[in-house]
């Protein structure tokens, strides 16, 4: 059993999430039952210091003829009884999609509220919409970017900003996807407005999502090998970026070990490994001796599966790496 934090805020963040949570896990069983085999997605539970501390539920897609992977998950973690944590409480909602049709975009989704001892709470925003085939994309991103702007109002221009900073990857000069959000530390001093706004801002980015999704499967319900190997192409890139990049990520891994699949639900199921091996030239030390790293604990095949054993290997190299380099 995982216990709450104590304090009221906290309490109704969880509530707010697990509402989203509900909200997004029936849109995609009802995209099961419309467009797959009605396989509906299945919870699974963790626990951080046996629940002491907090944990949380993730929802994970059964249903592989219409996702390749997807799960929507809530956690919270907090350190009311610890003098030596300066992190009082953390509480995260968190979606990816990655459709298994290639024409359909993948998206990615996190807001997460974080407040530190003797501090006060800040909420972190993200969107992203990520299409694995680039030029087909260009009618959808703006649908998504058009919903995205509408939804945030006068955050719009300072959410692109550090979103395309984000999810910006140097060594690859590319952006992970093509319409990024990132609202870092948004306040606005009024937590019930801020509920608000962000009940209102996932609901409508989903919905939007949800509609491009359906539109996409009924346009092109089928696809080539050449298609799925662009989607493969596509799914490799996403892994450089979290694994590599993604400050979320490795901030998430180095604070715990309890949630290590979770922390990267987000990874597609499989990659190409000869693709990856060919940007550790370009990456600067030492974090060209991560990517080798993380190389050696995946599997030797192409496509490479990134199945739940590879995940707990992937973040305790991830782990070590920081350790051992820390990022100051």
């Amino acid at each position: 059993m995982n216990i709450s934090a104590q304090s009221e805020e906290a309490k109704e963040v969880n509530l707010l999430f697990s509402g989203l949570q509900v909200y997004f896990v029936s849109k995609l069983n009802a995209l099961a039952l419309q467009f797959g085999e009605g396989k509906s997605c299945k919870s699974v539970m963790w626990e951080c210091d046996k629940g002491k501390h907090g944990g949380g539920k993730r929802y994970d897609a059964r249903d592989k003829t219409l996702f390749n992977q997807a799960s929507v998950d809530v956690s919270q973690i907090h350190y009311e009884d610890r003098k030596n944590k300066a992190l009082e409480c953390a509480s995260v909602f968190s979606v990816t999609i990655h459709p298994d049709n290639p024409h359909v975009p993948s998206l990615h989704l996190s807001v997460s509220w974080e407040k530190m001892k003797e501090e006060k709470a800040c909420w972190h925003i993200m969107a992203d919409f990520n299409p694995p085939i680039i030029n087909e994309a260009a009618l959808d991103q703006n649908i998504f970017s058009q919903t995205v702007k509408k939804s945030v109002g006068r955050f719009y221009e300072e959410g692109i900003i550090n979103g395309d900073t984000y999810f910006y990857i140097p060594v690859l000069r590319r952006h992970r996807g093509v319409s990024h959000l990132y609202l870092e530390n948004y306040s606005t001093g009024n937590f019930e407005e801020q509920k608000a706004f962000i009940l209102a801002f996932y609901e409508s980015v989903m919905d939007c999502y949800l509609s491009i999704f359906s539109a996409k499967l009924m346009l092109q319900p089928t696809y080539t090998e050449e298609k799925k190997e662009e989607q493969l192409a596509y799914h490799t890139l996403y892994l450089f970026q979290v694994l590599t990049e993604d400050r979320g990520t490795r901030t998430a891994l180095l604070e715990h070990d309890k949630n290590d699949v979770g922390i990267l639900a987000s990874l597609p199921s499989h990659i190409n490994r000869d693709i990856l091996s060919l940007w550790g030239e370009k990456m600067p030390a030492p974090q060209d001796l991560l990517l080798k790293q993380i190389l050696k604990v995946l599997p030797k095949a192409v496509p490479t599966p990134v199945d739940e054993k590879c995940k707990k290997l992937l973040a305790n190299t991830i782990r070590k790496h920081y350790k051992k380099y820390p990022i100051e």
